[in-house]
């Protein structure tokens, strides 16, 4: 009788083997993941309080801290906003070529980074395609912190698109006509209606492209000068140090870095939590 009212372990199921895939699963996660970051852990302990703190809190380290975050923001920010209107346009709307920009989406995906890295270099050069028409306007896009951003926002575009994608897809046309008839006008549609539904999808391919950004290394160090405390970015003084067999402050650089983007995906989740909650049920 006791046993009925005691929630069970694993659900029934036709496929056998929920042990042996568990164990699979846990070793995989534990060999890939855990491991990794317990040496991270477990080396930076090793280098004491008082040195940790001098080694992460060097003005350089903080400088490139604050860049590869805040640009990363940024960029993840840009893409929620463009990234959406992306995928309505995709799932909203038929014209001659949409199969082709859908692909397109999928391009950051499949070209390596530092390829990205080095058209882009060329395109917002002052003397690039693009750059060239900006630079008499005063806007210096290469070489600066405004170049990381606008790599960053290539590089994590198709995280928001394809996962709000396949919400809106799920959303019937007929629900925005039926708030039509109930005298909603488009602006209340969009924000009453469609946003609701997809703001848990669109909050995480937000934090999909903000971690993607804040790692991202290949089509940054062409584009951003690499100047220190100027466009100098975490992944590249992590480089840098283990070049000057710096191993300790190597360390501490990534233990800040892993200690932040933590702190920040969990932050989004407990959002995206509490979205699910407040949108999720009044669906």
């Amino acid at each position: 009788m006791a046993s009925s009212v005691l929630p069970r372990f694993r659900a029934p199921s036709v496929i056998p083997g929920f042990g042996l895939a568990l164990g699979f699963t846990l070793t995989y996660l534990t060999l890939l993941v855990l491991i990794p970051l317990s040496a991270l852990v477990l080396r930076s302990s090793s280098l004491g309080w008082e040195e940790f703190v001098r080694l992460a809190l060097d003005p350089r380290v903080l400088a490139a801290l604050r860049l590869s975050f805040g640009a990363s923001f940024f960029a993840a920010l840009i893409n929620a906003v463009f990234g959406l209107l992306i995928a309505w346009v995709l799932v909203r709307y038929d014209f001659p070529g949409r199969r082709f920009v859908d692909a397109v989406i999928d391009l950051p995906f499949a070209l390596p980074t530092a390829v990205a890295g080095i058209a882009l270099t060329a395109l917002y050069a002052p003397n690039g395609w693009v750059g060239q028409f900006l630079a008499p306007l005063g806007i210096k896009v290469a070489y600066t912190p405004l170049g990381i951003v606008v790599a960053l926002v290539f590089v994590s575009l198709p995280f928001v698109v394809r996962t709000v994608q396949p919400v809106l897809e799920e959303i019937d046309a007929e629900v925005e006509q039926a708030a039509a008839t109930l005298g909603a006008n488009r602006f209340q549609t969009v924000t009453r209606v469609v946003l609701p539904s997809v703001m848990p999808a669109l909050l995480t391919g937000f934090a999909l492209a903000l971690a993607r950004s804040v790692g991202e290394y290949g089509s940054v160090i062409f584009i951003a000068g690499n100047i220190p405390y100027v466009s100098e970015i975490a992944p590249l003084l992590i480089v840098i140090r283990l070049e000057e067999f710096n191993y300790g402050g190597a360390t501490a650089v990534a233990a800040m870095m892993l200690a932040i983007s933590f702190l920040m995906l969990l932050a989004i989740n407990l959002i995206q939590a509490w979205s699910r909650r407040r949108y999720g049920h009044g669906a």
